[in-house]
């Protein structure tokens, strides 16, 4: 089956029938539970895969404070540029050295530039 890409207009959304309203807003939260569960386009995530997209999160938080794009963020910090996409899309985890690096990042961007600057 071919996947059609379908761009909605936020000013003219869908409109749900007063029956469809009615049937959502009846549902329990058990019964949504029980849905999303028996989706098979929709698995739940696993612990580890919570885990990856949280620490991904972190890294992608860390360097937006910066304002900063991907490549400028790799440049300044000398991180290379793969690495960091990879850590930001869950794909690898940064090892503790790098968490560590990313904490003084965050807590002092100027002065860790500053540094690598000199």
């Amino acid at each position: 089956m071919a996947i059609v890409r379908v761009t909605l207009d936020p000013n003219n959304l869908p409109r749900l029938t007063p029956e469809q309203k009615a049937r959502l807003e009846a549902l329990t939260d058990e019964e949504i539970e029980a849905n999303a569960a028996s989706d098979p386009d929709n698995p739940p995530w696993t612990d580890e895969e919570l885990a990856r997209a949280v620490e991904a999160r972190r890294v992608r938080l860390v360097r937006q404070k910066t304002g900063l794009s991907q490549p400028a963020f790799s440049r300044r910090y000398r991180i290379p540029l793969p690495t960091l996409r990879h850590w930001e899309a869950g794909r690898r985890k940064p090892d503790r050295a790098s968490w560590a690096y990313l904490q003084v990042i965050e807590a002092m961007p100027a002065a860790v530039a500053e540094v690598l600057d000199a």
